[in-house]
């Protein structure tokens, strides 16, 4: 029998997600036993929300809810990355790791950002957050570097004040 609905599992940004967390595991196994406990574990957290956010989303009723998951999941997604760059800090990952994971976490966002978008337009006109119309580039396409809300302009020393 034919299912009439979209389990979570049909996802294929829930099912990446969930990889991604299964890699982050065995990525932070091995870490200094202090941080078993610290930034292991807040990201192994980070990692498993995120997808856990869409399937705790998935079965409302209400659409404005679903989105909500999806912002949620976004921004565990975003904690995650930047673990992993305090991981790269810390001398735990090699910086091509990093950029591996993500670059991965990065594909993850845009393609939540189109579910998003995707769940927007169920929604009345005048109850959506984003203009269905709009450019794809405002949601990160590969030539978007930085990610969205921050200049490609700004870099670590615009945050250093220098002669003080």
């Amino acid at each position: 029998m034919a299912k009439s609905f979209l389990a979570v599992e049909d996802l294929d940004v829930y099912r990446k997600l969930c990889r991604l967390h299964i890699e982050v595991c065995e990525l932070s196994r091995d870490w200094p036993r202090n941080e078993v406990y610290e930034l292991g574990s807040q990201l192994r957290r980070s990692s498993n929300s995120s997808p856990a956010q869409l399937a705790e989303k998935n079965d409302d009723r209400h659409v404005r809810n679903k989105v909500e998951g999806v912002n949620r999941s976004r921004g565990e997604a975003a904690e995650t990355i930047h673990h992993l760059f305090m991981a790269r800090l810390k001398g735990y990952i090699a910086e091509e790791v990093y950029q591996t994971f993500r670059a991965r976490y990065q594909e993850c966002i845009r393609m939540l950002n189109g579910l998003e978008r995707t769940l927007e337009q169920k929604l009345p006109d005048d109850d959506r957050r984003w203009q269905v119309g709009e450019a794809r580039s405002a949601y990160g396409d590969a030539q978007e570097v930085d990610g969205p809300g921050w200049p490609s302009s700004l870099t670590p020393d615009t945050f250093i004040r220098h002669g003080s």
